[in-house]
Parts: structure tokens; C-alpha cells; sequence
């Protein structure tokens, strides 16, 4: 099963302040929609309660040891190892996960796949989350795409795949 992280970070690694994106990119949010159509989409409790609602066209699981009060077309589980099971289990070729920062880290490992939005600029606030520091020589750039600030975008951003160096591969 191929995973896949994605996530919008600032320069300093931030993906969220008071449990919401610290901006918001049209074309970022149609390109998540793009890379994620189709797919199970995996979230922590605190991603699942800032979406508010189920996202269409992809099977929604969280992942919390608390929640109880979701709809029945989304699947919960305790944690990312029966989450993963389960999927694997389902037979399911592709996955994304979408946050939060806990989830990244927790996931990194077994991740194939980066599909990061670089917004460039810095976000300080004490309350941020962070999408975890990797190593950039364990990954290979695939591709990037950059975008200038306009009328629609605060902030200038670069799309980018990255995929995961192999132990033994040239």
C-alpha cells in the first residue's frame, strides 16, 4: 500500500494555528483535493474536528481513542496500526494521510510519498503545530511547481513531490 503524507507548511514547518490552516490558498486546496480524490484519507481527532465534516469522494478514517460522535460513514480507529491493518486488510493500493502534526511523525516512517505545499512565509505563533523536519537526502524531488502571491494568494507557494529514497537503491 502506498503512503502518502500531505500537507501545506510554512518556511518554519508550521501546518496549523488554534486548529485551522494559518491561510487559505484556492489552488492549494484544489490541489489537495486532486492528490486525495478517491482515496481513504487518514486524520488525527483534532484534523477530523477542524474539517468539521466528512470530506466527499474519499472514505474518511480518524484515528482517536476518544471521539464517539461521528458519522457512520466514517471509520474510527484507535490507532495509525489498526487503521493500517484495516486498510491493508481492504486491499486499498493508495492512502493519504492529512494531519495533524502527531500523525505526520507517528506516519514518517512508513511514507512514500511527500506531497507538500511550500508556502513561503513564516508563521510565529505559540499555539502552532508543526509538520515534522525530515531529511531531505532520505527523499528524492520528484517534481515542483511554483506559484507567485496574486488577488488570490496571500502567500507565494511551491507544490512538490518528494519520493522516498530506498535503502540499497542507487
Amino acid at each position: 500500500m502506498l503512503i502518502n503524507l500531505v500537507a501545506a507548511v510554512s518556511d518554519n514547518f508550521v501546518i496549523g494555528v488554534d486548529n485551522g490552516l494559518p491561510w487559505s490558498l484556492k489552488d492549494d486546496l484544489r490541489f489537495f483535493k486532486k492528490i486525495t480524490t478517491g482515496k481513504p484519507i487518514v486524520m488525527g481527532r483534532n484534523t477530523w474536528r477542524s474539517l468539521g465534516r466528512p470530506l466527499p469522494g474519499r472514505l474518511n478514517v480518524v484515528l482517536s481513542r476518544s471521539l464517539a460522535d461521528i458519522p457512520e460513514d466514517v471509520l474510527l480507529f484507535p490507532d495509525w496500526a489498526a487503521a493500517r491493518a484495516y486498510l491493508e486488510k481492504e486491499g486499498y493500493e493508495e492512502i493519504s494521510i492529512i494531519g495533524g502534526g502527531i500523525l505526520y511523525a507517528h506516519t514518517m516512517p512508513d511514507a512514500d510519498v511527500l506531497f507538500l505545499t511550500r508556502v513561503h512565509t513564516e508563521i510565529r505563533n505559540p499555539g502552532a503545530v508543526y509538520f515534522p523536519e525530515f531529511r531531505e537526502d532520505d527523499w528524492e524531488l520528484e517534481w515542483e511547481e511554483f506559484h507567485p502571491a496574486d488577488e488570490e494568494h496571500i502567500y507565494p507557494f511551491t507544490f512538490q513531490k518528494w519520493i522516498k529514497k530506498r535503502k540499497g537503491a542507487v
